[in-house]
């Protein structure tokens, strides 16, 4: 009930909004036909130059219109003055698009309820490989100030290489021909956390700085943009996990049944994020027949998280037997829940982790094309890269002598942070002591330490045509025709180096010495005083030995994957009237010739016995046909219909040449489990309809509708599989080399659709009062039946949230500026890094952000271009929040609640 109340108040929500839009154009529109019908005489009108997010605005807005296909836009206020921290901020403020965080920072974005993975990233019309495990791109490698404008495309033309099956985005930095003169940028920004430093060697505060030069040489034949962005932030995390809930037995009478919390864990996390980016082009016209462009791009990210808290079983079912006293219970839904107490016979389990990661990507571009006649000659060459080098590290210690039992009081809020009481001092270090005193005669180690790697390279190649057919007999109908072929190669390599921790001395445990130590963490967001803190880069070589795992698990992670796409198209381009109606748009088809090759290890008895690396290729065909119709009844109004079988490419890891298998002693028979680098894509037919009224320069109102038909959506499946190629290293003889292998298939599709409503507002138009104030808003429904675990599975789509929106209010006049934003998602099913760097899936609920600025541009005098701005990110304090499950009656069990703070943010731009 809760679902359909919140459905059936978005649905009210988006027919208001979509009638004030309109009510709001309809004035614009009116006031705009008046300021055009009033006589202007022979009084010299001055030219009215717009800036700031008003001209943000405009150039977004124009890209929109002038595009043939269904599109959407994010364009710089001025150079290098991207206000978000990434480009991944803007881009989940677009209708239709929803980010997800990461510690407080979007990395990802799902376009159209579909998963990251379904969308392709270009870098100026170049594919672009991913630090990511799969392909999604991280859009926080990208720095806002190196771009100049992102065109997300939702719906796919012939001539769009890489196309995704949700959508494509499509990043631009500058071409200086296109400025005037030379423009010179200088961004400082000082940056400051509201939460109090938990960790003794963490940081609050950070800062970002930026610069750009632009200039032409050469009569104007020759242009030059250089960029160079710096960002030092650090972010401050409080983290609560709930394990899982149970029903004690001994809860008894009217208590019965109720539920209690298994385990728990709390941590204080600083993550320092250093990231530098570089931008470079190199843009040459001649005349008007040959144009050259050279663009470069690099950048490197070092991110360092140090973690530190306590994890503990308080459950009666584990060897501790936890026994409740004094329980207290709440009622939610018509479920009882165990909410306060005192957990007896608890073993807490003291972590230091610290975990690096170091990314650095590059991206090399050459575009060259040549008029002759009514022909055109475009050759491009693309090179991308990246490299990311992690460190994931924990370490386990207990009060001594290991495993003494606590008593811990707690009282729960059940959707948020609980509050605990210990008995005893975790940060005195005389007791602490290092070592492993978990539940079940422990964890087997005294710590673990991993390091994933992963290389993505991709070499492009592009030659095309384009006739211009106008003059000729086909003129009138359509406006030209192109021809073209793309080749893509591209090389991704991941590996995990799985390796235990073991004390020195035979595991013995030990306290820690003074000059390894540091001052203790907090966890006073949770009612602990304080846990040890320990200088892990000083201590681990004293303390500990690696020893590498070398089981089947770790050579599972290991993987390679080379891919090589030929793609010829042709389309053509229609420009002619239907009667009085003006038409434009476009037709065409994809011919894609597929080979894959993937490379994996494959391991028996479920040990690292005897591992053979083992390479599959592949090959495929497909063809892709699109259409594109645009029809501009009235002036300004613009009705735009899509159709075209969309594709995108699976996902790396399901790709992986990977086995796992051993016979069973009971049924003598093979099983196993592993990739299949046999996939195909997932495939589509997409089917779009725009409505789009522009009123004026920045003021719009647009209401789209999609829907997608998946002809094949990828799961794990259980199928017959011939392991004669395995080797046997275990006792048992098989009946028989045919056994069942669960792997990646491409079973069963399903249908997704839904509509979005988007608008911008000038207030100023309608009337002067309002002059300076606007709104920006959008909102998008999303609803399907596809079942992405296969028949008759009830997870949901992954990265589908069925309702989001964002809004924006404004106000901008005479260099004062002041802008609110909101952005919401409603729940989804969200991946993330679990357990031993696997990656997995978590039911994320509602995310909501709320980012508010005020600034001033000095306008004449001289501070003239000087800007400064004040922000505040995160203005709600809106956490991060998963969920283990639901009870038959609704309520929601609690997992995850992460807090991030506000972040506040002063800044200096000057332009000269």
């Amino acid at each position: 009930m809760i679902h359909h109340a919140h459905s059936a108040a978005f649905k009210r929500a988006a027919c208001a909004s979509a009638g004030a839009l309109a009510l709001l154009a309809g004035a614009v529109q009116a006031q705009a036909q008046e300021a055009a019908a009033a006589p202007q005489g022979d009084t010299a009108v001055d030219e009215v130059v717009v800036t700031g997010y008003r001209r943000s605005l405009q150039a977004s807005a124009e890209i929109k219109r002038r595009e043939v296909g269904v599109v959407e836009a994010v364009s710089a206020e001025d150079i290098g003055k991207l206000p978000d921290v990434s480009i991944a901020e803007s881009l989940a403020r677009l209708p239709g698009l929803t980010g997800q965080r990461v510690n407080g920072r979007v990395q990802v974005i799902s376009i159209r309820g579909l998963s990251p993975d379904f969308s392709t990233t270009l870098l100026n019309g170049r594919q672009q490989v991913s630090a990511g495990d799969n392909r999604a791109a991280e859009f926080d490698q990208y720095p806002s100030e190196l771009l100049n404008s992102v065109v997300v495309y939702k719906t796919s033309n012939a001539a769009l290489i890489g196309q995704g099956l949700s959508g494509t985005v499509d990043m631009r930095t500058v071409r200086p021909l296109d400025q005037k003169g030379r423009v010179m940028t200088l961004n400082a920004r000082r940056e400051i956390s509201d939460l109090d430093k938990a960790n003794p060697d963490g940081s609050k505060s950070g800062y970002r700085f930026s610069a750009s030069y632009i200039d032409q040489f050469a009569d104007g034949t020759i242009g030059v943009a250089l960029g160079y962005a710096h960002l030092d932030s650090p972010t401050q995390v409080q983290q609560y996990k709930a394990w899982y809930w149970e029903q004690p037995a001994q809860f008894t009478g009217a208590n019965a049944g109720a539920y209690s919390l298994g385990g728990q864990e709390i941590f204080a996390t600083n993550r320092d994020q250093v990231r530098d980016g570089y931008m470079g082009v190199l843009e040459w016209r001649p005349n008007d027949r040959l144009h050259s462009t050279l663009d470069l791009f690099y950048s490197t990210f070092d991110q360092k998280e140090v973690r530190r808290g306590m994890q503990w079983f308080s459950s009666p079912s584990t060897p501790d037997a936890t026994v409740f006293l004094n329980p207290g219970f709440t009622k939610v839904g018509n479920s009882l829940i165990n909410t306060s107490g005192t957990a007896t016979n608890v073993t807490p389990i003291v972590r230091n982790d610290r975990n690096t990661r170091k990314d650095e990507q590059f991206a090399l571009g050459w575009n060259t094309s040549y008029v002759s006649g009514a022909t055109t000659y475009t050759a491009d060459i693309g090179y991308s890269k990246v490299e990311r080098r992690e460190q994931i590290l924990e370490t386990y210690a207990g009060y001594g002598p290991i495993r003494t039992f606590d008593n811990i009081g707690y009282d729960l809020t059940f959707n948020g942070v609980g509050k605990y009481t210990t008995g005893l001092d975790y940060a005195d270090a005389s007791r602490m002591q290092l070592g492993d005193p978990a539940a079940w005669g422990g964890w087997g180690h005294d710590g673990a330490i991993r390091f994933p790697e992963v290389e993505d390279r991709m070499f492009t190649g592009d030659f095309r045509i384009d006739h211009d057919v106008s003059e000729t007999r086909l003129g009138g109908f359509l406006s030209s025709i192109q021809a073209g072929i793309n080749y893509a190669d591209r090389k991704k390599d991941k590996t995990v180096s799985d390796n235990d921790l073991f004390l020195k001395n035979g595991r013995a445990p030990t306290t820690v010495a003074s000059q390894y130590l540091l001052a203790p963490a907090s966890l006073s967001f949770a009612g602990i005083d304080q846990v040890l803190a320990i200088n892990l880069q000083k201590a681990l070589p004293v303390y500990y030995d690696i020893v590498p795992i070398g089981n089947a698990d770790d050579y599972n992670k290991d993987w390679k994957i080379q891919e090589r796409l030929t793609t010829a198209y042709l389309m053509a381009k229609i420009d002619t009237h239907v009667g009085a109606l003006p038409i434009k748009g476009d037709i065409g088809l994809q011919y894609i010739s597929t080979k894959q090759e993937s490379t994996g290890y494959t391991v028996s008895g479920g040990t690292a016995q005897a591992p053979s690396l083992v390479t599959v290729e592949d090959t495929y065909d497909e063809l892709l046909p699109s259409l594109n119709l645009t029809a501009e009844p009235v002036e300004n109004l613009y009705v735009r219909f899509g159709v075209a079988k969309t594709s995108a490419r699976p996902r790396l890891d399901d790709m992986r040449a990977s086995i796992t298998a051993g016979v069973d002693a009971l049924t003598f028979r093979w099983s196993g489990s592993g990739g299949n680098p046999y996939l195909k894509p997932w495939k589509a037919t997409a089917f779009d309809l725009s409505v789009e009224k522009y009123f004026a320069p920045g003021t719009y109102v647009a209401v789209a509708g999609y829907y997608k038909d998946l002809e094949t959506y990828i799961y794990n499946k259980s199928v017959d599989y011939d392991f004669s190629n395995v080797p046997n290293t275990g006792t048992v003889t098989p009946i028989s080399n045919i056994g069942l292998l669960t792997r990646p298939e491409n079973g069963e599709g399903g249908k997704l659709y839904g509509y979005e409503i988007s608008g911008a507002v000038d207030f100023g138009l309608i009337t002067p009062w309002l002059k300076g104030f606007g709104f920006v808003g959008s909102m998008s429904h999303i609803k399907t039946d596809i079942q992405p675990d296969g028949p008759g599975s009830s997870n949901a789509l992954p990265g589908l949230s069925g309702d989001v929106y964002n809004v924006t209010g404004y106000y901008e006049r005479a260099g004062f500026s002041a802008r609110i934003s909101k952005r919401h998602r409603s729940a989804f099913r969200g991946e993330v890094v679990q357990l031993f760097a696997y990656r997995g899936f978590t039911q994320v609920l509602a995310d909501e952000q709320v980012d508010a600025q005020i600034g001033y541009e000095f306008q004449s005098g001289p501070l003239q271009g000087l800007s400064a701005v004040f922000q505040v990110n995160n203005l709600d304090n809106s956490p991060y929040r998963t969920r283990t499950g639901v009870l038959s009656d609704g309520t929601m069990l609690p997992e995850t609640n992460d807090q991030y703070g506000r972040q506040y943010i002063f800044g200096l731009n000057y332009k000269f």
